[in-house]
């Protein structure tokens, strides 16, 4: 991938980044009205899905909202999971729908191998929506950028949870900007993994394949914890 497409690609990813990180404040939104935000994005609206993100995008910044009303959107979203949408993966993703479950691992060990890490884990876990985008953006900043890995990547972790993730927040927040910057980043990932396979001939794999592939994957991380057997008085007194 050329450097200039990468550089792009990073630039549209800061930008969802900034969204999802913190609450908007008004210099922001001010901003994304003048910028006619989404409309720079490097990855252009050029189907009809994506087209209907781009444009519900424009239409949410064109409506009157209060800070406060973004404000209690973001909370319900990102802070307090009031609407059953968590931004963790490993909610998604463990049988038990668990904070901190094995998904939260496997990509702290993903990160560390590409040298990076979770700016702070006490704060954020490894797993959350944001630092998964960060993630992303790194590993678009490095010239030796390993695609293969990198569609991997996606399609075993953000792009496989985000779907049922935006449509959830879209379906529940109250205000229009956070149901369309869901569909916005659900879009712009799908495309983003599309372009990896047009160009670099990584084809996607279908929902099902990844279902399976993920439930294994999750079944032997079971299977290696042994479990501790006790039989009374097999180990001599216990007092």
């Amino acid at each position: 991938m050329e450097a200039e497409l990468r550089a792009a690609l990073a630039e549209d990813l800061d930008q969802l980044i900034r969204l999802h990180d913190r609450e908007l404040d008004g210099e922001t939104l001010a901003a994304l009205r003048a910028a006619d935000f989404p409309g720079g994005f490097a990855l252009l609206a050029d189907d009809a899905g994506a087209k209907a993100a781009y444009a519900n995008m424009a239409a949410a910044l064109r409506e009157p909202v209060t800070l406060d009303e973004l404000a209690a959107d973001y909370a319900a979203i990102y802070l307090t999971n009031s609407f059953g949408a968590s931004p963790y993966e490993s909610v998604w993703l463990s049988d038990e729908h668990l904070a901190c479950d094995r998904p939260m691992f496997e990509l702290r060990e993903i990160y560390a191998a590409s040298g990076w890490r979770a700016p702070d884990w006490r704060r954020r876990f490894d797993d959350h929506l944001v630092l998964q985008l960060q993630y992303l953006r790194q590993v678009l900043g490095n010239a030796m950028v390993d695609l293969e890995k990198l569609a991997n990547f996606i399609d075993q972790h953000i792009g496989y949870w985000l779907p049922d993730w935006a449509q959830r927040v879209s379906a529940h927040c109250d205000t229009r900007f956070y149901a369309a910057l869901a569909e916005l980043s659900y879009i712009w990932l799908r495309h983003f993994r599309e372009l990896l396979a047009d160009i670099h001939d990584l084809p996607l794999p279908s929902r099902e394949q990844m279902a399976a592939l993920i439930s294994r994957k999750l079944a032997l991380d079971k299977a290696d914890v042994a479990p501790i057997r006790f039989m009374p008085g097999g180990q001599g007194a216990s007092w």
